[in-house]
């Protein structure tokens, strides 16, 4: 059974070898959703993720004969940089099997640190599988990314290093996929401190820690913005641990993940994937539930695609307004594209796309249909935008 000497002890070999992050509190944030938030960034750790901690300690305890055959893990993002990472630093031999679907900079970012990187498969599952048959094949160690007292262990130090930078917190707010942070984090926090409340988050796409533990029946999706806690079956161990110190779990949509990851990189300046803002985005969703706490969250991990950074940003500007697409219906005359652009100048607002539509409209012949893309201040000032052209004479309408 996990310990907090395990996990103390686990500390004391990490030291050098893992960052001890900041854990700071964000004003703004605490305004935004009514409670003291305190940020505890595990994105600065060097391969941006708290998955170094496990892989480090479990392979600190690997024994001399298993040092020297090596170890094989299989992951598709954050466990396998951590794992051929602090391989490569301890001298040890380490294969990575990773599925055929895994974006090539995360290949070539593990092959980077070292690592043997095999891919087989077109699933998690066949990967982990082959993954155990080169352990048996090879006498190689597995490392699990969380159904592993040693990784969990090691992911429980960062709890150790909130508590003692804020030892006060009332609740703390993790991240759930596998359940290896969850679980090091609670048996940690747990023993420190009794009373402290551990509320687990998983999307709604991903459920299955909320399926185990309360015996719901939430449909599985098959993709998530919040890749690194898309597990389809919870650890053995990290689940019954779950079950005796976590006080509850919560579910998140798409669209709150998204928000929290925009938010963190507007007003703290700091990148996070989408697993990594989940503790926020249950804020988000239940503010009720957190109004007046001091909550820690863990920013678990920084590794997110760029394309789908640029997406997050794009749609979190059309949701506020700053990025507005309009029609407008004005007769086709000379000199009426120069007015309607005039007038929106006159506005304030910047066109980013114009598109002139003639043909494919139910307008009059005489007239014409123009779409444009707007940058703006804001909802309010898309509705300035859309008073002025309705003044100068022209029918405008929010798409």
């Amino acid at each position: 059974m996990l310990t907090l000497q395990d996990i103390r002890d686990a500390a004391i070999r990490l030291q050098g070898q893992v960052l001890d992050t900041p854990c700071v509190e964000s004003k703004t944030l605490s305004q935004i959703v009514g409670a003291q938030v305190f940020l505890k960034f595990e994105n600065l750790q060097f391969t941006a993720s708290f998955k170094e901690r496990g892989a480090c300690n479990r392979l600190t305890l690997l024994t001399d004969a298993e040092r020297a055959r090596g170890v094989v893990a299989m992951s598709a993002g954050n466990h396998a940089q951590g794992v051929a990472y602090h391989a490569q630093r301890l001298g040890l031999r380490a294969v990575i099997v990773m599925p055929r679907f895994t974006p090539g900079v995360k290949v070539e970012r593990t092959r980077g640190f070292g690592a043997e990187v095999v891919l087989h498969g077109d699933t998690l599952e066949e990967a982990r599988a082959h993954a155990y048959a080169l352990a048996d094949a090879q006498g190689l160690t597995f490392v699990h990314p969380y159904d592993d007292e040693g990784v969990a262990a090691g992911q429980g130090t960062l709890g150790l290093e909130m508590l003692q930078a804020v030892p006060d917190l009332d609740t703390l707010v993790i991240a759930v996929g596998g359940g290896g942070l969850i679980s090091g984090v609670a048996t940690a926090a747990k023993a420190i401190r009794p009373g402290i409340e551990i509320i687990g988050v998983q999307t709604s796409r991903f459920p299955a820690m909320v399926n185990a533990v309360k015996g719901t029946h939430h449909p599985q999706g098959t993709s998530t913005i919040a890749e690194g806690i898309a597990v389809g079956t919870p650890g053995k161990i990290t689940q019954e641990i779950v079950k005796r110190l976590v006080d509850d779990l919560v579910l998140v949509d798409e669209g709150d993940v998204e928000q929290a990851v925009l938010m963190l990189l507007e007003i703290e300046k700091t990148l996070v994937e989408g697993a990594g803002a989940a503790g926020l985005a249950a804020l988000l969703r239940y503010p009720e539930r957190f109004a007046g706490k001091r909550v820690g969250l863990v920013l678990c991990g920084g590794n997110i695609d760029p394309l789908l950074l640029a997406a997050i940003i794009e749609r979190g500007m059309v949701r506020s307004g700053r990025l507005a697409r309009i029609k407008v219906s004005a007769r086709d005359v000379p000199g009426v594209l120069a007015r309607i652009t005039a007038t929106v100048a006159d506005a304030g607002a910047n066109i980013e796309e114009v598109h002139h539509q003639r043909a494919f409209t139910m307008l009059a012949a005489q007239n014409v249909e123009i779409e444009l893309v707007l940058q703006t201040r804001g909802k309010a000032h898309v509705d300035e935008v859309l008073g002025q052209l309705r003044a100068a004479g022209m029918q405008a309408d929010l798409i």
